[in-house]
């Protein structure tokens, strides 16, 4: 299985866990706004590389 196969089905695994634990909503709003804070921690030249990344890999 590939790296980001990997990161997919942890990332399910701890949707479900955190729905189980805290909640639809509050699992909600952990599962994006955590990525989202993340993203926005990062300086201006951290998110073009981040945003250069993506586009390349999506045109593979």
């Amino acid at each position: 299985m590939s790296t980001s196969g990997k990161v997919a089905v942890a990332g399910v695994a701890a949707a479900v866990v955190l729905f189980w634990a805290v909640g639809f909503w509050a699992g909600l709003l952990v599962l994006i706004g955590v990525p989202a804070a993340a993203y926005l921690l990062l300086d201006s030249s951290q998110r073009r590389r981040l945003r250069g990344v993506s586009r390349k890999q999506i045109g593979r």
